[in-house]
């Protein structure tokens, strides 16, 4: 287990010394990105048990793919740092290096090939975790021509700034939503159900801190590590905690509403909207504590100047709309439930 080299170590090395000879002088990108814990370096010793080893996806110009392809293949070796260079990856056995065009491959991850420009419902249907996989990672080398790489890793970094006041609305918003569920559940004696929204509440603001701090948030199994590796969010991270491990819903509204305060107090200290006050209050004339997450939302939505965001309806992102793994998985079908709940057109 000490012996452990991370993936974008490994594939690096892959690159430099065994795939970038073999590609030789054609016009080529080189980087490790896409699927893969290894991308967003959140891979161990755990993750080589399967779909992992020496991996390089090469980008090259639609006529050389082929000639670039059968270069690689022939000229690899059976193994690298020990590991085998042919193995499986997502159930098919195949070389560790995988050749492509750029726009080809890009709209198979996303829908569609950003450098034609990106439409908010481009932004709106890509789910957060395709957007890590595509900024995240790291390039070895960008050698074609302009529009290459780095130029689409650059446009896809993050939001517009209208677009992300949009999405942080709808993240407030789906805090608003229930908010005062954990404390009614546990009013009536439900402690089991105030857990259950306890639990959700914590997701969505992980999410909204995320967000805030300008991180697509990474599907489930990283969500947690994401949010501890985000500098400054210990005191956050610790309050969560203390909301998801709560035995009674007085306590987990406690910790909830100092998780709250805090993500609240970034948002105000980013200048996005108009400042808000951090302090919950009671909900309506009920003993429930909450933020009002709505206050948040109409604030950044009031602040947004792009006539068609702020047209929007209060519904987001895919990632906001649905969390099934088998539509976020396919760019069909995540375009699919962002035009409908949106009414957007391409």
């Amino acid at each position: 287990m000490s012996d452990f080299l991370p993936g974008i170590e490994l594939s690096r090395a892959f690159y430099s010394e065994v795939v970038a000879p073999l590609v030789g002088s054609v016009p080529h990108s080189a980087a490790l990105i896409g699927p893969g814990s290894e991308v967003l370096e959140f891979d161990t010793a755990r993750s080589a048990d399967h779909d992992w080893g020496p991996r390089v996806l090469v980008f090259a110009a639609a006529g050389e793919v082929e000639d670039v392809r059968a270069r690689v293949v022939a000229g690899l070796p059976e193994r690298f740092r020990g590991l085998p260079t042919v193995f499986g990856y997502h159930g098919v056995v195949r070389p560790g290096v995988l050749v492509a065009e750029l726009g080809e491959w890009l709209t198979e991850r996303l829908g569609f090939d950003p450098r034609g420009g990106m439409s908010p419902l481009d932004w709106l249907s890509v789910p957060w975790q395709s957007l890590a996989e595509v900024t995240r990672g790291e390039v070895f080398h960008d050698g074609l021509p302009a529009d290459g790489l780095e130029a689409v890793r650059a446009v896809l970094r993050w939001y517009p700034a209208d677009m992300w006041r949009y999405v942080l609305a709808c993240q407030w918003r789906r805090i608003a939503q229930e908010e005062p569920f954990p404390g009614r559940c546990g009013e009536v004696g439900d402690e089991l159900g105030s857990a259950v929204v306890g639990a959700r509440l914590a997701r969505e603001v992980m999410r909204l801190a995320l967000l805030l701090r300008r991180r697509y948030p990474p599907y489930a199994k990283w969500l947690g590590s994401a949010l501890a590796r985000m500098p400054g969010s210990a005191e956050l991270g610790v309050s969560l905690g203390r909301a998801v491990a709560a035995r009674t819903w007085r306590e987990r509204e406690a910790a909830l509403s100092a998780a709250y305060g805090r993500v609240a107090a970034t948002q105000n200290r980013l200048g996005l909207a108009e400042e808000m006050d951090v302090r919950v209050r009671a909900f309506h004339d009920r003993p429930f504590q909450v933020i009002g997450g709505d206050r948040f939302a109409r604030a950044l939505l009031e602040a947004v100047s792009d006539p068609v965001i702020s047209g929007l309806p209060l519904v987001g992102c895919v990632d906001q709309v649905v969390d099934s793994v088998e539509v976020l998985l396919s760019p069909s079908r995540a375009r699919a439930v962002a035009t409908a709940a949106l009414g957007l057109v391409a």
